[in-house]
């Protein structure tokens, strides 16, 4: 169909690409099963020459799901493609994702190269992979920086080899939408046998302008969208798939429809970034804490009098229900299994158990409990298997006097305690951790965002800690956010210790 807009889901490989957001298999299948349901098209399950996790994770991906596309990323070079051909074996639908660069920056720099041999490498890397399977995608790496002439002879040359997509990215979120729309124009217009391949965008945000972007490749006839969940991606991030989903739900006028059931997008939103510990920034566009929120009084009084006045969206469309039920200690395993598995989190009795148990003690705490604490909660019980353990923590801090801070340790087992003073609790905190753990460690950067709004709420914890020339990522959840930043530096060091 013309009118059918195919969305190509990139959030595990490209959103994986951020540092500190690596998922491991089963993580990877939650979000890729969570994707089917959404109802994506395709979804791009890793890179496999990268790693051996990469090719494990897409065939499991392979075998977990089973309507949508799954499709495994290549650099132009007949190994590469042997391996995702290898990776592919257990897909019910495969596509081989394989290209090079095109602009004269790749050219020259990259590749040391000229535009003729680009295109005898383009062409041959398409070939090989229509050995292995019917549908291959061709990107042109750096296309928005690609003369269109050039490109169109490129676009025009994998197709006659093969190429059943063809992904014209943004690589570098440069182009302005006019100037991407046109390129998009161009290629409808001067290359012979476009009808033969669909048209894919592929924009980053570097500048702001990825979703621009999408938008105006789509209505210069491109037909497929390749999006992650919450715009995560490399550098800025990539072009959302919440947002393209929203605006042509919103847009009726114009004629092109995704089979994405924009009812579960918050629900993805959370569950991705709870997996990912990626914070999802209040103003953030369909998705954020903020976006259906109005403070202004003017603002209030228009929508209480009639939502339209100031919101283009209904919050039920994407999954935001008013009337959800509010968990509280008064709650029982029951209601918070049923809303963990509302949020698209599986659990086994024993979880479910150990779960509970920290549920109360937070519930204790404040007096309704989130969606987003309940995944924090979920993803901290992750580390619950981890060789060092906070066994304690207690900080004496004020105005006029030192800060004192005492901790206790679980290093497999036994049992470790130190003290320090410092400049702040926190640091007071880390000094006495280091006297146990007593390597050459240096914290790079330390980021609190608070879930809700409140003086009870939940400080979640994001940390990168340099060790041995390579930075560790680590995070903590909790109401008290000393106690997180020494969780989220001890799951740092949980990570290097076994690396």
């Amino acid at each position: 169909m013309d009118n059918k807009l195919f969305i190509f889901d990139t959030t595990l490989r490209d959103g994986e690409q951020v540092p500190g957001c690596q998922l491991n298999t089963v993580e990877k299948i939650q979000v890729a099963k969570a994707l089917e349901n959404l109802g994506v098209d395709v979804i791009e399950a890793g890179f496999p020459i990268s790693s051996p996790g990469d090719f494990n994770s897409v065939i499991e991906i392979s075998k977990a799901v089973t309507w949508p596309t799954i499709c495994a990323l290549t650099r132009a070079v007949e190994k590469d493609i042997d391996v995702a051909a290898e990776a592919l074996k257990y897909a019910k639908h495969k596509r081989i994702h394989t290209g090079i660069g095109t602009s004269d920056y790749h050219i020259k720099y990259k590749f040391n190269s000229t535009q003729d041999d680009i295109l005898q490498r383009a062409v041959a890397c398409v070939k090989y992979a229509k050995r292995y399977v019917e549908d291959v995608e061709f990107y042109a790496e750096d296309a928005g920086r690609t003369d269109n002439e050039y490109l169109a002879r490129v676009i025009e040359a994998v197709i006659k080899a093969g190429a059943t997509v063809v992904n014209i990215p943004d690589t570098t979120g440069y182009c302005l939408p006019s100037e991407y729309g046109e390129k998009i124009k161009y290629l409808v217009e001067h290359v012979d046998g476009i009808d033969k391949a669909i048209i894919s965008t592929h924009c980053h945000n570097d500048l702001g302008m990825a979703t621009a972007n999408t938008m105006a490749g789509i209505l210069n006839g491109a037909r497929q969208a390749e999006v992650t969940i919450n715009g995560i991606g490399e550098r800025a991030g990539n072009t959302a798939l919440e947002e393209i989903a929203m605006i042509l739900k919103c847009h009726r006028n114009i004629p092109i429809i995704t089979d994405i059931n924009t009812q579960k997008i918050y629900d993805i939103s959370r569950m991705v970034s709870s997996l990912m510990n990626m914070p999802v920034q209040s103003n953030k566009a369909v998705v954020g804490r903020n976006a259906f929120a109005h403070s202004s009084g003017i603002h209030q009084d228009g929508v209480l009098k009639n939502a339209q006045t100031y919101e283009i969206m209904n919050p039920k469309d994407v999954g935001l229900d008013e009337n959800s039920i509010v968990l509280t200690a008064r709650s029982g395993r029951a209601a918070l299994k049923n809303r963990l598995k509302i949020l698209g989190v599986s659990v086994d009795d024993d979880k479910l158990d150990k779960v509970y148990a920290e549920f109360l003690k937070l519930a204790d705490k404040k007096k309704e409990i989130h969606d987003d604490d309940i995944l924090v909660l979920a993803g901290d019980n992750r580390s619950l298997n981890h060789r060092i353990m906070l066994d304690y923590l207690q900080v004496t801090s004020g105005i006029g006097f030192r800060d004192v801070a005492s901790i206790g340790l679980n290093i497999s087992g036994e049992k470790f305690e130190a003290a320090a003073t410092g400049n702040g609790p926190v640091d007071a905190a880390i000094r006495a951790l280091k006297k146990i753990v007593n390597r050459e460690m240096t914290l790079k950067e330390f980021t609190i965002q608070a879930i809700n709004k409140g003086s009870d709420d939940v400080g979640k914890v994001h940390m990168q800690v340099e060790y041995d020339n390579r930075v560790y990522y680590g995070f903590g959840a909790n109401t008290d956010i000393v106690a997180a930043s020494i969780e989220a530096y001890i799951d740092c060091i949980n990570k290097f210790i076994i690396d």
